[in-house]
């Protein structure tokens, strides 16, 4: 297969897509081309490190350029070990960060980039670059070293400008945006994709579809934006069942990426999304693997929000989409569901269980005790407080409950 490469998005310069070449190929073309790279920091998946060949691989072909290689950062980027590799790749002068692996890293990289153009080294200092901090700076220096994004999930947070990441001291978990800027360039490889675990990649997956679901219910979304969410959900819904029933299916995994990709086309265009989001990113914390945030919280707010009669015609124009893809109708008689009784969180939880993924918080170990402090928490997320039904702690709580057990 020949390269494509090509702006990702329709009408924005960055970031880059590159499919059609390996990994290793493609990095090896761009690092050079594009970037003009000589001292190249390598943040690594601990379990593709342990597992695999590719780290060798990646350090052959790049040779005496890897200045510096970081395997293995824990879930939701905390904040401790994203200034340990800040601290590493300023010592060694990193002229360019390539991440291989799920959206811990990605997300950890971008703030590492935004990190180190300001000069930040402590959590009080890191704390400043936040667009809600009491204490944020004035002068805020935007992203420099750019970001080359190897994907191994479906989260999507390769294409974004801003990154979630966990305050380890205070167990909160932060959006940083503003000058932070996004990768600029992601690189599609549906054979690597292959060694991704079934359940990291499928429920990554449903993290995608709640982008497009989330944009298509909110009520500040807009015509380009929708039809981005809706070509989204076209290639995500397939192309998931297919990697379900065949994990080696490489066209249905690249289907998948590009379906992805569109998802957070419509993310990136400013669209607010709502409480699926914002609760999960508390959920992280207590956790929850992003993903699977989705795969617990998209139903419940589908329905929470349509008895609240907060975006009745927007979800059933949801429900008639998803009615007439073959794969999802072929799920959906599976599961006994009726076209005219069946709402949207219906549907979502269909696809879900059908997909083996969790569905409830006692998977998890969270109970009744703790929901009071994750609804205090989310409380205070951006897309909680842009949820098409308006939320206050009860509500917060109301949707927890739905999915306690």
């Amino acid at each position: 297969m020949r390269e494509t490469f090509e702006p990702a998005f329709e009408g924005q310069s960055r970031p880059l897509l590159s499919f059609g070449l390996s990994f290793t190929e493609s990095l090896v073309k761009h690092a050079d081309d594009t970037f003009h790279a000589s001292r190249i920091y390598v943040i690594f998946s601990r379990s593709l490190a342990g597992n695999t060949t590719y780290l060798d691989d990646l350090k052959k072909v790049l040779g005496d350029k890897v200045a510096g290689v970081r395997v293995g950062l824990k879930p939701h980027s905390l904040w401790s070990e994203i200034l340990e590799v800040v601290a590493d790749a300023r010592k060694c002068d990193a002229d360019l960060i390539v991440t291989l692996g799920a959206g811990s890293l990605t997300d950890s990289a971008k703030i590492v980039s935004f990190a180190l153009a300001n000069d930040v080294s402590t959590h009080a200092e890191l704390d400043t670059l936040l667009p809600t901090s009491s204490q944020k700076r004035d002068d805020i220096k935007p992203s420099k070293v750019p970001v080359v994004c190897i994907p191994t999930s479906l989260s999507g947070g390769e294409y974004s400008a801003f990154a979630g990441a966990t305050n380890d001291e205070t167990g909160q978990k932060h959006s940083f945006s503003g000058t932070l800027k996004c990768p600029a360039l992601v690189i599609l490889d549906p054979q690597l994709a292959t060694t991704t675990p079934d359940r990291v990649w499928l429920s990554t997956g449903i993290k995608a579809v709640d982008h497009c679901v989330e944009t298509l219910c909110s009520l500040k979304s807009n015509d380009v934006a929708d039809r981005d969410a809706r070509s989204g959900l076209a290639k995500l819904i397939p192309g998931l069942i297919k990697t379900k029933q065949d994990p080696k299916d490489l066209d249905a995994r690249l289907e998948t990426q590009l379906g992805a990709r569109d998802a957070m086309s419509a993310v990136t265009r400013g669209v607010p999304l709502g409480a699926s989001h914002g609760i999960g990113h508390q959920l992280g914390p207590a956790g929850v693997s992003h993903g699977e945030t989705s795969c617990i919280l998209n139903p419940a707010v589908c329905k929470y929000n349509y008895k609240k009669g907060a975006n009745v015609e927007r979800q059933d124009a949801i429900i008639q989409l998803l009615w007439e893809d073959p794969k999802a109708r072929e799920i959906f008689g599976q599961g006994k569901l009726n076209k005219d009784t069946a709402d949207l969180g219906d549907l979502m939880d269909t696809i879900v269980r059908a997909l083996g993924l969790p569905r409830t918080l006692k998977e998890f170990g969270i109970g009744e005790d703790k929901l009071d402090r994750i609804a205090e928490l989310s409380l205070k997320d951006r897309w909680v407080q842009t949820n098409p039904a308006p939320l206050d702690k009860e509500g917060v709580i109301e949707i927890l409950r739905m999915v306690l057990e």
